[in-house]
């Protein structure tokens, strides 16, 4: 495997995080021209004429106001965040000890591993491997990745890390790509994905249930490495290449990506103890996954006649990427005024997207995308 079409990616040549913090199972597509309109790209991926992973989304720049948010959001949740990150962590050594292998989803769950493995080398003295892997809605996870991963490690080692679930689309995608992989004749690795919030009940590994903010959320690539989201393009990736992604360097001035990590593993020693008492107790209880999440994102598609749950992303962060990324049609909160809606809130009205208060809401909030023809049909 050490003779890849594409090899390994690594800081500074790729992405703002110190080489040591994770290596890119990437291809780098940089000089490849693949932004698109935002509403050109939703029109085309909602009319079945183009995958939404062949293309990426023009990169939303927020205002002066949104960055100062972010400072604010990043500072109050900080400790919150830090005790989720030891949680999942302690949860995770303690189910399968400490020779693990984190592979985070880009780009999501990316800033969540190198977190992790923050809180394994501060809190318990070992230093985990960590890389990042593309994995596309309907398409699976790179093959080709994998193929490096379990050359390279124990495939028992493997663990998928990533940043939140919502309804569980990507814990299912997961767990098929995994059991095709396998049955094409790889071995059989763990599809129990950890997450530091698991708010639809969809994986058994996680920090909190809790649907909480995620300040990751609050931006794309300048809180995640300056690196796009993942591209599987067949023009542009070949046999034996990773998926691609873009590192996006004109963004440098406003890279908060160390930032946020700095923050958050400066309350390591904080939340230590009340970390691992959650950790236990959550190791004590019922974990097995109810998928909850799944069954009320249905019933906001009967709600408001939409076509298709694809439609619908619940959850905090969820709901942020509906506003940074898509063709928003209306955002429901079951708060009014909750404070980790604030950033929302402010997304809302500068995209002048209608904010709707359900009060039986089983997430904080949720985002619909709008269909293409103005209507919820």
């Amino acid at each position: 495997m050490d003779t890849l079409v594409t090899p390994p990616l690594t800081g500074p040549t790729f992405g703002s995080y110190a080489p040591d913090e994770v290596t890119w199972l990437l291809k780098d597509l940089s000089g490849v021209e693949l932004e698109a309109d935002v509403a050109i790209r939703e029109a085309k991926i909602q009319a079945g004429t183009a995958h939404y992973a062949e293309s990426l989304p023009v990169e939303y720049q927020p205002t002066e106001s949104y960055r100062r948010l972010f400072d604010e959001t990043l500072s109050a949740s900080a400790p919150r965040l830090a005790e989720a990150v030891g949680t999942v962590t302690d949860l995770l050594l303690a189910d399968r000890g400490p020779d693990l292998t984190l592979v985070s989803l880009a780009r999501a769950g990316t800033p969540v591993g190198v977190l992790m493995r923050r809180w394994a080398a501060h809190r318990h003295g070992v230093s985990l491997p960590h890389y990042a892997v593309s994995i596309v809605r309907d398409r699976g996870i790179d093959a080709v990745a994998l193929d490096y991963l379990v050359a390279h490690h124990d495939p028992a080692s493997i663990v998928f890390v990533d940043g939140w679930t919502g309804k569980g689309a990507i814990a299912k995608e997961l767990s098929e790509a995994l059991r095709q992989y396998a049955s094409a004749g790889g071995p059989q690795l763990n599809d129990d994905l950890a997450v530091l919030a698991d708010p639809g009940s969809c994986v058994r590994t996680f920090g909190t249930r809790s649907d909480f903010l995620i300040a990751s959320a609050c931006l794309n690539s300048t809180v995640s490495g300056l690196v796009s989201r993942t591209v599987l393009n067949d023009a542009l990736i070949g046999a034996g290449e990773f998926h691609g992604a873009k590192f996006y360097r004109e963004l440098a001035p406003y890279d908060v990506s160390n930032t946020l990590l700095d923050t958050v593993s400066g309350h390591f020693d904080a939340v230590a103890e009340a970390a691992a008492t959650r950790a236990a107790d959550i190791a004590a209880g019922d974990r097995a996954p109810t998928w909850s999440g799944w069954a009320s994102v249905e019933a906001v598609r009967d709600r408001y006649g939409i076509s298709s749950v694809n439609f619908v992303k619940p959850g905090v962060g969820e709901t942020t990427r509906v506003l940074l990324r898509r063709v928003p049609w209306k955002v429901l909160v079951r708060d009014a005024d909750a404070p980790e809606h604030a950033h929302i809130r402010l997304l809302a009205a500068d995209r002048g997207v209608p904010v709707e208060v359900v009060d039986d809401l089983a997430y904080s909030c949720m985002g619909l995308i709008a269909p293409v023809d103005g209507d919820a049909q």
